[in-house]
């Protein structure tokens, strides 16, 4: 029996922690405009989801910010939910086992790219805050 026999995929709670070590890891500066932002991990996007984003597959999406990010938010809304994460297990799962990858980086990427994304930021600044991720 080879010693990948008993290997066997993260499970939800497994990505969820990664999730929230990847974000301890982040610039104090990023963290701290990131204020509020909660991480959730599901295997699948939901059907509302998939509609809103024109997804052929829910393996379509590895993630989504859902909320009103830096770059939109003026007053805030009385009943508004807070600004949201998602990552979606499976399909980062099956990303991360097409690429040369490590689980911790991908969910890195998904997390700063999701958050990024809604503050504005360009995928130079996002690239910049994952590699000072990488140097923790």
């Amino acid at each position: 029996m080879s010693g990948l026999a008993g290997m066997r995929a993260p499970d939800l709670a497994e990505i969820e922690a990664l999730a929230h070590d990847a974000f301890a890891a982040l610039p104090l500066a990023f963290r701290i405009r990131c204020a509020g932002v909660t991480i959730h991990v599901e295997d699948f996007p939901d059907e509302q989801t998939l509609d809103e984003m024109n997804c052929e597959s829910e393996f379509d999406i590895l993630g989504l910010f859902r909320g009103v990010g830096l770059a939109q938010s003026g007053e805030v809304e009385s009943g508004r939910m807070p600004n949201a994460v998602w990552l979606y297990r499976r399909p980062i799962l099956d990303y991360w086992a097409e690429h040369d990858e490590t689980l911790g980086d991908l969910v890195t990427h998904v997390l700063v790219h999701e958050i990024g994304h809604h503050f504005g930021l360009s995928d130079e600044d996002m690239d910049r805050i994952e590699a000072a991720a990488g140097e923790v």
